[in-house]
């Protein structure tokens, strides 16, 4: 099953996709009832039943045409835990801190990152000059835990979507003065529409593994990252792990996983690129600027696109 969220009459309605249309599920459950995502993900295995019996009587759903109402982000999460420089193939092609590929690299995004498919990432060349895309499979949580077992970890996930990491890389990447690399991952990740997330959210039963899942990057029609979940160093399960050391997971919080190589940071020898093409991959030229179109796939997923817009149209905002 895949979930949205979509605005109709001027309000945020919970969506359940089958084939071309869209089922609202508030106005098509009598009970229990689901104004959010964020209460659908609460109800656990009950939410879920519930819109899966929708599915078994099409009598009872309210439809829409798929294209018909403008989806917004499908959950605006308490909290975002990110992993950074978690695909070997990324780790391989850039400057790397200390730690890099030795443990899990850890920061934080909010829900004031966030942004939903076609919303417009901010070009803001006060903030950064060097603004770059990383297209990352994002897990929703679905139950609480706190110090989770690797080996039961999945069972904590409601479902999984799309997540572009948005970074500015020149706030991100800096030197000492000996020329050790480090990185200001506070100013470097979180800011205005750094976070798009979308279009939907795919439920954990329709993808059981997964580490086996192809990703791709386009910007303007061009291939920029093509690789497979299996390339990452943890897996989603472990990060799970990892991070509910620090924190209980809780409903609604969501995991960033990491990029895989083809990043413009990767091909930017100021900042310690070293990434050659491969085979039907287009290395960037520039990083991104107003008028670029950068489309983030994910098998089982979807497509979230988002247009880069000039920060100059929303500086009062």
């Amino acid at each position: 099953m895949q979930f949205c969220t979509f605005i109709r009459e001027k309000a945020q309605h919970l969506g359940l996709l089958q084939a071309d249309t869209l089922i609202d599920l508030y106005a098509s459950l009598p009970e229990p009832y689901f104004e959010s995502m964020q209460q659908l993900i609460e109800s656990g295995d009950l939410g879920l039943a519930a819109a899966e019996s929708l599915l078994q009587h099409p009598e009872h759903c309210v439809r829409h045409p798929i294209d018909s109402y403008q989806w917004t982000a499908p959950l605006l999460p308490s909290t975002v835990l990110c992993a950074g420089s978690n695909y070997r193939a990324h780790n391989a092609e850039k400057a790397n801190a200390p730690l890099s590929g030795k443990e899990p690299e850890f920061f934080l995004k909010t829900a004031d990152c966030v942004i939903g498919p076609e919303d417009g990432i901010v070009y803001d060349e006060k903030l950064t000059k060097k603004l770059d895309c990383e297209t990352e499979l994002a897990i929703v949580i679905g139950r609480a835990g706190r110090h989770i077992p690797v080996e039961d970890a999945l069972s904590y996930v409601f479902g999984y979507t799309v997540a572009n990491d948005v970074t500015a890389r020149d706030r991100q990447v800096r030197r000492t003065e000996t020329g050790t690399v480090f990185y200001e991952l506070g100013r470097g990740k979180a800011f205005d529409s750094s976070l798009p997330l979308g279009p939907v959210i795919t439920a954990r039963a329709a993808i059981p593994d997964p580490q086996c899942l192809a990703l791709s990057t386009r910007i303007n029609g061009e291939l920029r990252q093509s690789a497979s979940t299996s390339d990452m160093i943890w897996t989603c399960a472990e990060l799970i792990h990892n991070f509910s050391v620090n924190f209980t997971l809780k409903p609604g919080m969501v995991i960033l996983t990491g990029t895989p190589a083809g990043t413009a940071w990767s091909v930017d020898a100021e900042l310690g690129g070293q990434w050659q093409a491969t085979e039907g991959l287009i290395a960037a030229t520039r990083y991104c600027l107003p008028g670029d179109l950068v489309e983030s796939a994910i098998e089982h997923i979807g497509v979230l696109r988002n247009p880069i817009i000039s920060g100059k149209d929303h500086a009062h905002a």
